[in-house]
């Protein structure tokens, strides 16, 4: 029996024994030190897939460490289930998404408690109950009544086929994904939140999180609310009556405007179009954008095209009549989508200016003369001195600005500004599967909010659905739509826009907090005890949208009265994409890991031609490549605790993780190296938790120096922990500890226990279980409780090093990529060649060197050296 290695009949034990003792639950205790730990929840789109089992694995390492570390921890779980992927799943199973929901989600909770997650699961949410929804539509009638939601009219992506909106992202090549019919644009009412209102305080409270959050995300949202200091200018129209306003932030160089360039979703577009009968040009040229990515349009490497509207404007300094173009360079959602183009002092105006032989004007220069405009070859976009600029002539470019603005200001043709990249936040969503947005619409009254005794609006689970008709169900059905106005009691109708499933996200932190409140939507004592949450893991696609949203859905919690807490997130960690290796075949190319087979060697060649096959490039797992692995068949196959270190171990949790079978049973193959070394200690490690060690060898001596190695071990992981958090190499540390314990005398190598040796392995064996008891829990409490222990390691306290014992030797290895030296690691003599290699992975240098690129081969000289060759 000694070789068995029981994983499942243990998983399966400890995972009922913390359900029973219900180690997991927690209350607010003001005595104890509180420990939020969060990531975003999941979408129950059907089964787990490994990203899932990594980011859940990765949470669940925090919160298991600081549990043992004796703070109060929450650790929740819920669902972020309404959304379109529902209704696109009913849409093609014929069920109704509701029913779809439920069961995806009783799937993967029962997968989700076959991993031993320490989740509290009396707090588990499901944003399509009318438990949580109907505080959202709380949250809207709070807004609404602080002037922060308000309803008007937008252009949007309309499909008639479908008869609904569209987001950019669901325009393909100009038509619908689903039905591929064409889309136009179409002003249709919807309803906004003001988080423009916040964009100062959203702005400058990211300030508060630099140091724990990326570098990458808090530029990311710097960007996205971008705040731009400059002026608002009107053009007026030529021969007509009206003006385009654009923003600059460069009025200094508003003699040099040559031209107008207006977004193509800018309503005016089709009102110039109408009035120069170009109306089918500048149609096409709107549908041609329309399948443009934003990314794209935005990019300084893509030649920009434009189309002119046959209509002018007057630039109000110079006075002269500039042509108006259309173009996709600019945006909608930036400014007022119409921008004055400075041709000689912007890049992209330039060329642009140059395809179309459109005027340039040189309005600063550096000093000394004036360039020729018809032969400069770039744009000067520097500041400078004023040229060509009238009255302005001869002043610094910084205080022509400021004279600039009180001149517009002065002959009421602009105002000095401040705008923000970020809009309001447009939440209306003609769709089924989403929360009902509380207003009825009253012939008399106008709009009329529904009154919060009579919450939650419920979505109608009893609806007809003609899904081939196309269009929000909820229009057509009388029993929802027919209302009596709250106000006069006369015929009215309801709202039947949904709300955005970004609502839904942005406070369900909050709501766990508190989930079976019926009262409000959080309690303010227990929402002020755990929040703001410790620590917040998820992906980086979130960097903006949902992060931004949560935000800016904390700050009105706090300005309604429900918390003090005006920032929802301590820590963030973006965790990496799980990838998978794409083999290529020299003749056909890249292949789905279906499209290959062995040969008589066991090697793999194309199942096309039979040729050898070579690894090509990483890619992300995605159902649509066809290359997923499936948890439940790793987890039936080698247990939860494989999964989840090797899911940590292969790979910081900040990157990308490459997936490998190898490194799969790599993982596996020293869980089982630990239990076999257990098995054959076992007569020593037998109800040894509470034996009095003589804990005193020579620090030289081998007994010394392993014991040495144990409280370094201790140091190291409980370090990653608290500030590193690269597991890999606290995974690495434990299993070269392993190494060196495997390396003593003893019964796995038939020879007697030597007297000094005993009290050091049990000694290492109390504090190397509890070490791995984040990273393979069920297998850490099997131990614990075979070493004699009577209460679950789960609760029991982190082990401590002695700073005497764990003195380390430091010394200097240099990390060389393609023979250069990149990066230098710190280490203690002696470092086994695994963790210099974890630890160069880990290093942020070695990841910036290497990022885009595939690491070969790693090369590592003990104590000397670190060489990777990539490609």
């Amino acid at each position: 029996m000694k070789d068995e290695f029981p994983f499942r009949k243990f998983e399966r034990k400890w995972q009922e024994r913390w359900r029973a003792s219900r180690v997991f639950e927690c209350s607010e205790d003001p005595d104890r030190e509180k420990f939020y730990c969060l990531e975003m929840f999941p979408y129950p789109s059907g089964k787990l897939h490994m990203g899932h089992v990594r980011n859940y694995s990765i949470g669940d390492a925090f919160a298991r460490y600081h549990r043992m570390k004796g703070c109060n921890v929450l650790h929740p779980m819920g669902w972020d289930a309404f959304g379109l992927p529902a209704e696109n799943a009913a849409i093609e199973r014929n069920v109704h998404p509701g029913d779809w929901t439920s069961q995806n989600i009783d799937t993967m909770r029962a997968q989700f408690k076959s991993f031993g997650f320490a989740i509290d699961w009396t707090r588990e949410v499901a944003t399509c109950h009318p438990e949580y929804y109907r505080w959202c539509q709380w949250f809207f009638l709070k807004m609404y009544e602080r002037d922060l939601a308000y309803r008007k009219k937008s252009q949007v992506n309309w499909c008639q086929a479908c008869r609904t909106v569209l987001a950019n992202e669901q325009v393909e090549n100009g038509t619908c994904w689903r039905c591929h019919q064409p889309v136009r644009m179409r002003e249709l009412n919807g309803w906004f939140l003001r988080i423009t209102h916040y964009a100062e305080e959203l702005l400058n409270d990211l300030e508060m999180l630099r140091g724990s959050w990326p570098d990458r995300v808090i530029t990311m949202q710097q960007n996205w609310i971008g705040r731009s200091e400059g002026a608002y200018v009107d053009f007026p129209l030529d021969r007509d009556t009206g003006s385009i306003r654009i923003f600059t932030t460069r009025p200094d160089t508003l003699y040099g405007a040559t031209f107008i360039v207006l977004a193509p979703e800018n309503p005016l577009v089709m009102k110039l179009a109408e009035r120069s009968g170009m109306q089918a040009g500048l149609q096409a040229f709107i549908d041609k954008v329309r399948s443009v990515d934003i990314i794209e349009r935005t990019s300084t490497g893509i030649p920009k095209e434009g189309v002119f509207t046959g209509c002018y404007a007057i630039n109000p300094l110079t006075e002269e009549s500039i042509p108006i173009w259309v173009s996709d360079f600019v945006l909608m959602e930036y400014g007022t989508g119409a921008i004055m183009s400075v041709p000689a002092h912007d890049q992209r105006d330039f060329e642009f200016a140059r395809k179309y032989q459109l005027p340039i004007r040189i309005v600063i220069v550096p000093g000394g003369e004036i360039p020729d405009e018809d032969t400069m070859e770039k744009a000067y976009e520097a500041e400078g001195i004023m040229v060509n600029s009238g009255r302005f002539t001869g002043m610094p470019a910084a205080e022509g600005k400021r004279r600039i603005i009180d001149y517009l200001e002065m002959e009421n043709m602009g105002e000095g500004a401040v705008t923000y990249r970020l809009r309001d936040w447009g939440i209306s969503r003609q769709r089924y599967w989403g929360t009902p947005i509380p207003v009825i619409h009253c012939p008399q009254c106008g709009i009329v909010p529904v009154p919060e005794t009579d919450l939650p609006v419920r979505l109608p689970v009893d609806i007809e659905f003609d899904w081939k008709k196309g269009g929000n169900p909820l229009a057509d059905w009388p029993p929802f739509v027919n209302v009596r106005c709250p106000r006069c009691n006369k015929n009215a109708r309801r709202e039947t826009d949904t709300m955005d499933t970004f609502i839904d996200s942005s406070w369900y932190f909050a709501r766990y907090t508190s989930a079976r409140n019926t009262r409000s939507p959080v309690d303010p004592v227990k929402v002020d005890y755990w929040m703001p949450v410790d620590h917040y893991i998820g992906g980086i696609e979130h960097a903006v949208m949902h992060l931004l949203y949560a935000r800016f859905f904390q700050k009105v919690m706090r300005d309604i009265g429900l918390t003090r807490v005006g920032e929802p997130f301590t820590r963030l960690l973006t965790q990496g994409m799980v990838c998978l290796e794409v083999l290529k075949c020299p003749r056909d190319g890249y292949l789905y890991p279906d499209e290959t087979i062995q040969d008589e060697n066991g090697s793999p060649v194309c199942a096309k031609c039979g040729q050898p096959v070579m690894v090509g490039r990483s890619e992300k797992m995605s159902k649509s490549k066809r290359n997923t692995k499936d948890p439940e068949e790793y987890l039936a196959r080698y247990g939860a605790d494989t999964m989840r270190l090797f899911s940590l171990f292969a790979s910081p949790p900040e990157r990308d993780l490459d997936w490998s079978d190898t490194g799969v049973e790599g993982a596996f193959r020293f869980l089982k190296r630990v239990w076999r070394f257990a098995q054959d200690w076992h007569e020593e490690l037998a109800d040894s938790a509470n034996r009095d060690l003589h804990l005193d060898p020579e620090p030289d001596s081998s007994p010394g120096r392993i014991r040495n190695r144990v409280h370094q071990t201790v140091k190291r992981v409980t370090a990653n922990f608290e500030s590193r958090y690269h597991f890999n190499t606290s995974i690495s540390a434990c299993m070269e500890l392993v190494n060196e314990l495997v390396a003593i005398p003893g019964p796995h190598t038939g020879q007697e226990v030597p007297e000094p040796y005993c009290d050091v392995i049990i000694e290492a064996f109390r504090k190397l279980v509890p070490l791995l008891s984040p990273f393979a829990p069920h297998f850490a409490e099997e131990l614990w409780s075979m070493m004699g222990n009577r209460s679950l390691l789960a609760a029991s306290p982190w082990p401590e090093y002695d700073e005497s014992v764990a003195f380390e030797d430091m010394i200097i290895v240099p990390i060389q990529i393609q023979g250069k030296v990149r990066a230098r690691l710190e280490v203690p003599a002696g470092t086994s060649p695994e963790v210099l290699e974890a630890m160069a992975r880990a290093d942020e240098s070695v990841g910036r060197w290497t990022r885009g690129k595939t690491i070969r081969k790693i090369i590592i000289v003990p104590d000397r050296l670190v060489n990777i060759v990539i490609s």
